[in-house]
């Protein structure tokens, strides 16, 4: 048994990967796990020795006919995204980058986006990173390999520790591979821009916008300088075109909307929300929370932030609060949960019923038994 402690660890193998887990569970090691240390956040961890994925890069198998795309775990996820680009592809969820909020560097992967469920505006309609995800490789707390899901849509067979591997924060296993569907790219996009609206009437007007028969793909609002409400339609020209102006039609009395067409803008405008830039800014705790769109105002309005955007038809909620500002007390009694994503000194995640933490600890038990996966990055 070899020793560890106080090693960067960077196994370019999966074989290499779990030969550093087993030795790491014999002798009881912590292991930080990383891979591009860009989305650094969730609860400080007990470490000995930092694992990282990053030798454990590139596409293994890409079939655009298929819409499969398979990845190690390390591989940039620029790499991927400018791979799809070329086939007129992309992935589904539309991953965050969270270097802004965070101030962090390096590069993003894919690993790292499965692991937090990164998923950006396009969840309305594609779902979240764990809905696209079709299979992965990992490496359990005890070193052993496992095997989940497929390489092609068509493959149900077995547990779906697929989705449960998404969003667990490296804390069940050490990913190796991930296998995604993938979607053909918008042909053409447009985006409806109402200005100066109040957070209730821009959360009505998005709520009307995804009930209408127009395939809405994006719809948030940004309350900083009196207000802007954006709606997003993509898919066909001709067909964009003509969704774009029936939405605003049938939108035209909460009031007139502004039609964008240009693709760079409207690029600009959604990587903006995605990212979070409305609440850029050195200081401040920002907080991600989660509620029925018809909340999202009553949450801004008992949170006192000092910036606050709305994404998700106002499901999500983006606030800047500041430094050590109890934020569940004042939005407590509004049904929902609350992520910190930047900041100290309080809990991360939002504290889970009995039941459901009981379920929790049994399942980290039983693929890291000796509990050396982040421990405490989401406890």
């Amino acid at each position: 048994m070899t020793d560890l402690t106080g090693t960067v660890l960077t196994p370019e193998t999966e074989d290499e990967l779990a030969k550093v887990v087993r030795s790491a569970h014999d002798n009881r090691t912590a292991l930080q796990i990383r891979g591009g240390g860009t989305r650094d956040f969730g609860n400080e961890v007990r470490t000995d020795a930092v694992l990282q994925t990053g030798g454990l890069s590139g596409i293994t198998l890409y079939d655009p006919g298929a819409l499969t795309l398979v990845a190690r775990a390390g591989t940039p996820l620029a790499d991927i995204e400018a791979a799809l680009a070329a086939e007129g592809q992309m992935l589904p969820f539309e991953p965050m980058d969270h270097r802004g909020i965070l101030g962090t560097t390096g590069t993003p992967t894919i690993g790292g986006a499965v692991a937090v469920n990164a998923s950006g505006p396009r969840r309305l309609k594609a779902g979240a990173c764990r809905d696209s995800l079709i299979g992965v490789r990992f490496v359990t707390g005890e070193g052993e390999i496992i095997k989940n899901g497929g390489r092609v849509m068509k493959n149900v067979t077995g547990y779906d520790l697929v989705k449960l591997l998404a969003g667990s924060y490296g804390t069940l296993g050490v990913l190796t591979e991930v296998s995604f569907k993938v979607l053909p790219r918008p042909q053409a996009t447009a985006t409806l821009v109402w200005q100066g609206l109040s957070d209730v009437d821009a959360v009505a007007i998005l709520a009307a916008a995804m009930r209408s028969p127009y395939d809405v793909s994006g719809a948030a609002h940004d309350p900083a300088d009196g207000g802007r409400t954006y709606v997003r339609i993509e898919g066909l020209d001709q067909s964009v075109s003509y969704r774009a102006q029936a939405l605003a039609r049938d939108l035209a009395s909460h009031g007139a909307a502004e039609i964008i067409a240009d693709a760079a803008q409207i690029t600009a405008i959604w990587a903006g929300l995605r990212d979070a830039e409305p609440l850029r800014a050195e200081q401040g705790d920002i907080w991600r929370v989660s509620v029925k769109p018809s909340d999202g105002p009553a949450v801004v309005a008992a949170a006192g932030a000092e910036a606050a955007f709305y994404d998700w038809q106002g499901g999500l909620v983006w606030l800047r609060m500041p430094q050590g500002a109890a934020l569940r007390e004042r939005i407590d009694g509004i049904a929902g949960h609350a992520t910190l994503i930047r900041g100290t000194g309080q809990r991360v995640f939002q504290p889970m019923p009995m039941p459901i933490a009981r379920l929790s600890q049994g399942l980290r038990a039983r693929f890291d038994p000796r509990d050396i996966l982040n421990s405490g990055k989401m406890i």
